[in-house]
């Protein structure tokens, strides 16, 4: 295992639809225990580099490691064996799932595995799905839909944990129990990588951020510096 970051984006381009140049030569790390927020407008290519990241995406050109370790070309499910989650924006459970079998999904890889343990520590982070284990997917609400993403990429046991907008749509008290349990993961030990809209939140969490404007990275630091950055809370903070 490497000694260096647990993830190292180096130059990475993208481009995907008709020619839409997404990523530019984003270039990033994030270190074993972090959490890093990467923050930035609507169209900015956060979640395209997230999707990138994850091996929904191919990269025109650039560098994505694990752990020391290149993933692109790499298919989906070969870089969530490796280590790495991904709970994505609009939190795509499956409807038509009980709350069991989409958290099953979330362990495919490790078909005919006992899950048990894996199964009572997502009902400890989230005791409401404990309760509701045999409820469709599309009948919860959606913080419990929310909930029931991150319990699903948790399934996984990662080891990196990256969430798209993990507050979309979101009532604030759901939103405050949604970033108590992200916390919480990373106090467990896992490495956390967080896109979110919500800068002010995004950067009260996390201990380093990036800022990414039309597929660049124009800014970076320890998030209360960035916090307390004119051009940043003009531009994201509403300040």
């Amino acid at each position: 295992m490497s000694a260096g970051p647990v993830l190292e984006i180096r130059d990475l381009h993208c481009v995907y639809g008709r020619k839409i140049r997404a990523l530019k030569g984003v270039s990033l790390e994030i270190g074993r225990g972090e959490i890093v927020a990467l923050i930035g407008n609507n169209g900015a290519g956060k979640t395209t580099l997230l999707k990138t990241v994850a091996g929904q995406l191919k990269p025109e050109r650039g560098q994505v490691l694990f752990e020391g370790r290149s993933m692109v070309g790499r298919a989906s499910f070969e870089i969530v064996r490796q280590g790495i989650a991904l709970v994505p924006e609009g939190r795509r459970i499956f409807p038509r799932l009980s709350v069991v079998e989409n958290l099953e999904m979330g362990a495919y890889w490790r078909r005919g595995a006992d899950l048990s343990r894996e199964m009572a520590h997502v009902f400890e982070l989230f005791p409401v799905l404990g309760k509701r284990r045999a409820q469709l997917g599309g009948t919860l609400s959606g913080g419990e839909q929310q909930m029931l993403a991150i319990g699903r990429a948790m399934m996984a046991a990662p080891r990196l944990l990256m969430l798209d907008e993990p507050s979309m749509g979101l009532a604030p008290i759901v939103v405050d129990r949604v970033f108590e349990i992200i916390e919480r993961i990373n106090r467990e030990g896992v490495t956390v990588f967080l896109v979110e809209q919500n800068a002010r939140r995004a950067l009260s969490l996390a201990a380093r951020a990036y800022v990414l404007e039309t597929g660049l990275i124009c800014g970076c630091g320890a998030a209360c510096d960035l916090m307390a950055d004119s051009s940043v809370q003009k531009a994201y903070l509403g300040l």
